[in-house]
């Protein structure tokens, strides 16, 4: 089915004059939304780019440099870019600000889940610590925050409020984007949730425990995940326990990502009749710019609709 076309925000102008601040957003949903919020202020960099994963992506020198020279850093936090939040404060980085929009006010957020098909044991703990996902190796709540569309414009208004600390002249500017890209978020919020009313009931299995924002907002019934919340690779015992659950729940897709090896996915669905299909909670392969959070929250939704629906 061929998507409805969402309104095309027009950004408030800037005057030339002025030159924006220098901004860098961590990940392809956070650069989105501040490249809408800043409109014709400026345009933000994105640090991760393409297929990297925003879990163990390392630095190179030349983005070092870029960090160090930038005004504001948009990141998540919460452990999410783990190698990312441990530059916060560093040496190579000093006295640059890491707004972490996880901390921002009015942020919905979900406990990590546990138990059953998201239960991962000791092995899978450590690993997750090793990822630096908490000083102490523990989430305290799941960081994926984004795919709820709701929270992206908590993230879009606290994103206008830090440029406007700093840029005072383009705060109007930088509140009236804000509320621009919300009404467009609801549009699209509206129409997937509409796609998404013939598919309730039924279950699918994710690569890896990165989407109950996005089911929760819309009602989805995932039943399990390949790997933890951080996408550490699972042990052969958890592939075991993972193809005991898609018989048990019957579960209809296994969805893969396009950061990871496809093989994972490939050894679950053996043997059943589960189809693969693709989720891409980063949008790896979107252009970047203010309109790219729009088509990644579509494609997740187009993508759920086509493996589910069948």
């Amino acid at each position: 089915m061929r998507w409805a076309s969402f309104p095309v925000a027009i950004f408030l102008m800037a005057s030339p004059a002025l030159a924006g601040p220098k901004v860098i957003a961590s990940i392809m949903p956070v650069h989105s939304i501040a490249a809408a919020v800043m409109g014709d202020t400026g345009q933000p960099e994105l640090l991760l780019k393409g297929r990297q994963s925003e879990h163990a992506a390392s630095f190179t020198a030349s983005q070092l440099s870029k960090l160090g020279q930038a005004d504001l850093v948009f990141i998540v936090g919460h452990g999410l870019e783990a190698k990312l939040a441990q530059l916060s404060g560093s040496e190579a980085v000093s006295g640059k600000r890491f707004v972490e929009l996880s901390e921002a006010p009015g942020i919905k957020t979900h406990k990590v889940r546990e138990g059953g098909a998201w239960e991962h044991g000791p092995e899978q703990n450590q690993k997750e610590a090793a990822h630096g996902h908490h000083e102490e190796g523990v989430l305290t709540f799941d960081p994926h925050i984004w795919l709820d569309p709701d929270n992206a414009k908590t993230m879009a208004n606290a994103i206008a409020a830090e440029l406007a600390k700093i840029d005072p002249a383009h705060t109007e500017a930088y509140a009236a984007n804000a509320a621009r890209l919300a009404s467009d978020i609801d549009a699209a919020s509206r129409q997937i949730s509409s796609e998404m009313a013939n598919i309730r009931n039924q279950p699918f299995i994710v690569f890896h425990d990165a989407y109950q924002y996005f089911e929760n907002r819309f009602g989805l019934w995932a039943v399990g995940s390949i790997a933890n919340i951080s996408a550490a690779s699972p042990s052969a015992q958890r592939l075991k326990e993972i193809r005991g659950k898609l018989s048990e729940t019957g579960a209809v897709c296994v969805f893969r990502e396009p950061q990871f090896d496809s093989k994972f996915v490939d050894t679950v669905i053996e043997g059943s009749s589960a189809r693969s299909g693709v989720l891409d909670p980063l949008g790896a392969d979107l252009e970047p710019g203010p309109g790219a959070y729009l088509r990644l929250l579509r494609n997740l939704a187009g993508s759920l609709k086509s493996c589910l629906a069948g």
